[in-house]
């Protein structure tokens, strides 16, 4: 196996993203996976920042509204 030797940042930053999508690539069911369940987090913390915004309602008064008829 031969050596290879990096001189620059530059030279750093390239194969350090060659890797990286390499990695993806090899593993896209993964991220694939990874980047929905972020995607499915951010939602719920959004649903519940609105749901703290808004008015309190009885339960009785959820199950009597129309949208879940």
């Amino acid at each position: 196996m031969s050596e290879t030797f990096i001189n620059n940042e530059d030279q750093l930053k390239a194969v350090f993203k060659a890797a990286l999508i390499e990695v993806i690539e090899e593993k896209k069911d993964f991220f694939q996976e990874l980047l929905e369940d972020a995607i499915e987090e951010i939602a719920m913390v959004r649903a519940i920042e609105e749901g703290r915004k808004s008015e309190s309602i009885s339960r009785e008064e959820v199950f009597k509204s129309k949208r879940f008829l």
